[in-house]
């Protein structure tokens, strides 16, 4: 069964029902808390009460710096959405680790961005090395992944687009809103993976809604594909990727064949003028909720609740 563990100013906490018990660690990182992994059983076996969770303002449970990586992508739904057909080859990219912000900050749409979009998606925190040509088959994710996050890969699709700058587009501070739990998980519970259930909704209204089952690229082969070229160390984060719902959609094929012939300025001109019109994106006042979990509860990665609002 998942242990679910929340961070605040005080320290690090273990949730039961709707209390949290302080783990008694000197754990300041996420990387240091997953090394000492009995003070949290410990947590969660106490007969103490707790303190109710409400009364209590989460932190990231990811502590920075650390490395931040993100597949492209990586659901059946969005590359549809996205205009992609044929097999989609698998790509990653970073995203800055100070964009990291808490699961009820404030998200600041920087005064240049106008098409601001959210990604609901879930993350994998390590908790073991994962040195470069690693292979990780189903069976050996609970030795390298520890736990999960709920996270947003926010986005700036202006810049993203325009620059095709995957980096700075998803990289401003509070565009990676993260938590509130770290679920750390026991090795029967990977079995459930592809029950997690990704929603997200903006002012009540649902625009993402997939399971893990619509994923192209599951976790082992990501980490396998990542181990590649990259390092990952306890307390690392890995996105991987979202369902489609976003605001951004592909243009439809006729009229994206005629704005290829187009130059390049006078495309995305045209293309975002376009994009003035659709209300999806985000816009200050704007609040996003996002939530997984699997349907039984055996894995719930609790609630994000996250204002927008325009940078002064």
């Amino acid at each position: 069964m998942s242990t679910n563990v929340l961070r605040t100013t005080d320290g690090w906490w273990v949730v039961r029902d709707e209390r949290a018990v302080r783990v008694e660690t000197k754990a300041v990182t996420t990387a240091e808390l997953l090394a000492d992994r009995n003070a949290v059983r410990e947590a969660a076996a106490s007969a103490e009460s707790g303190t109710p969770v409400a009364d209590m303002v989460a932190l990231p449970p990811v502590t920075t710096p650390c490395r931040v990586v993100a597949q492209m992508v990586n659901y059946r739904s969005h590359a549809k959405d996205s205009g992609f057909t044929g097999d989609i080859p698998p790509a990653f990219f970073r995203k800055a680790s100070g964009s990291v912000s808490g699961p009820h900050d404030t998200i600041i749409r920087p005064a240049h961005v106008k098409f601001l979009d959210y990604e609901v998606e879930l993350g994998l925190v390590m908790g073991a090395t994962l040195p470069v040509g690693t292979v990780v088959e189903e069976q050996d994710l609970s030795r390298y992944v520890a736990g999960l996050v709920l996270t947003n890969d926010v986005s700036a699709r202006d810049v993203q687009l325009t620059k095709t700058q995957f980096y700075e587009s998803k990289s401003y501070p509070t565009f990676t809103p993260t938590g509130p739990y770290l679920a750390l998980l026991e090795p029967e519970d990977f079995a459930h993976l592809l029950n997690l259930r990704l929603r997200l909704s903006v002012n009540g209204v649902s625009r993402q809604d997939r399971t893990l089952a619509d994923m192209i690229v599951r976790p082992a082969q990501a980490l396998t594909l990542l181990a590649r070229f990259q390092t990952l160390d306890p307390g690392d984060l890995l996105l991987t990727g979202t369902p489609g719902g976003t605001a951004l959609k592909a243009p439809p094929k006729p009229v994206a064949k005629i704005s290829a012939l187009l130059p390049p300025a006078v495309r995305w001109k045209a293309f975002f003028k376009g994009q003035a019109k659709n209300p999806l994106y985000l816009r200050d006042g704007d609040v996003i909720t996002a939530t997984i979990a699997t349907p039984d509860g055996q894995i719930d990665l609790g609630e994000q609740q996250t204002p927008v609002t325009d940078a002064p």
